[in-house]
């Protein structure tokens, strides 16, 4: 977060010494942790700089009482820090632990771990990450909401967790202060969406670039779930996918799609959804909304250009298709996300 400018003494404010707030992430590493899914936080969160390249998150990794944890992949994990960490985090993440079966048939947390848990201030957001979903939901921290976590494990955590409302289905859910992410790499979508919504596109693909990891995945969770890899003979809509990109303001009909990569409508239509677990359409829409969404938080330009250069055609159809999809309104997205002196833009 960007602090407020200081003064001089002529009373003027001084941009060039403005201060950074770094947000304060801990990160709960429980014994059992998974060293990839511990590492992501510090990875991701660590890349995210503002536009003078100062970081904009200070990331910690804390244990329940201070001591070093067992990773499941056998070695220890040092700590920075004891539960009081979690007591003046902005952010807590929880990645998976492998060490606590028990909360796979809705049992209780260990003493130390809930002891720990009831530090956490009134308004943190909370993170999990995979199958540390079970940690919160143990906590009663996910109990009528919705929420993810690995697929393979959906119908395990509904048993042990009946309130929780479960999307299998998704990368990752967003429920304002609580936020879960599906398995593994799910966790790296997650903090690139905190980091785009913290601080907008720009800094998240910074981020992502620093990675070396797409800012933003197309489909949900479910194109990742007993999907075969199409032979190498096979032909492929991943030419044509990167054609449309190109070409977003354009009209891209189906058939238009089907004749640049050269197959029938029928055998374009089915290999597409093979390899993208969706629609054309739906895939179309998904990168002219992104693209529409890169453009308010980026530029200036009036709502009905932005709307033609995302291929949406008009203002009127950018606002149905972002009010069905985000819940807001075009302007409104730009208010939110955008620099001040754009948002200040009629």
């Amino acid at each position: 977060m960007i602090g407020v400018p200081q003064t001089t003494g002529e009373g003027e404010r001084d941009t060039t010494q403005a201060a950074v707030r770094r947000q304060r992430i801990a990160v709960l590493a429980l014994p059992g942790v998974p060293p990839f899914e511990l590492g992501i936080p510090s990875r991701v969160f660590g890349s995210a700089e503002d536009a003078e390249g100062r970081p904009l998150y200070e990331v910690t990794i804390c244990t329940a009482d201070g001591a070093p944890v067992l990773s499941d992949a056998g070695f220890t994990v040092q700590p920075a820090a004891g539960p009081e960490a979690l007591a003046t985090a902005d952010t807590v993440i929880v990645p998976p632990t492998h060490a606590m079966p028990e909360l796979g048939r809705g049992g209780p947390l260990p003493p130390d771990v809930t002891a720990a848990i009831a530090r956490i201030r009134p308004g943190t957001r909370l993170v999990s990450i995979c199958t540390g979903s079970y940690v919160l939901a143990a906590a009663g921290l996910l109990d009528g909401r919705p929420a993810t976590t690995h697929w393979n494990l959906a119908p395990e955590f509904r048993r042990a967790y009946p309130s929780v409302k479960v999307d299998e289905e998704v990368l990752f859910v967003d429920d304002g202060d609580v936020l879960t992410s599906a398995g593994v790499a799910a966790g790296v979508d997650l903090c690139l969406h905190m980091i785009r919504r913290d601080h907008g596109a720009a800094t998240a693909n910074r981020a992502a670039r620093m990675c070396v990891v797409p800012p933003w995945r197309d489909g949900g969770q479910a194109q990742y779930i007993d999907r075969p890899v199409p032979e190498p003979t096979v032909a492929s809509t991943t030419a044509t996918r990167a054609w449309a990109l190109e070409h977003l303001a354009e009209p891209l009909t189906l058939a238009r799609l089907a004749e640049h990569a050269r197959m029938s409508l029928r055998s374009f239509t089915r290999r597409f959804r093979d390899e993208v677990g969706m629609t054309p359409v739906q895939w179309l829409t998904a990168q002219r909304l992104e693209l529409a969404k890169q453009l308010l938080e980026s530029t200036d330009l009036p709502i009905d250009l932005v709307a033609h250069r995302a291929g949406f055609g008009s203002a009127n159809s950018l606002r149905t298709h972002m009010r069905s999809t985000f819940g807001v309104s075009p302007a409104a997205y730009r208010r939110t996300f955008s620099p001040d002196d754009l948002a200040r833009t009629p």
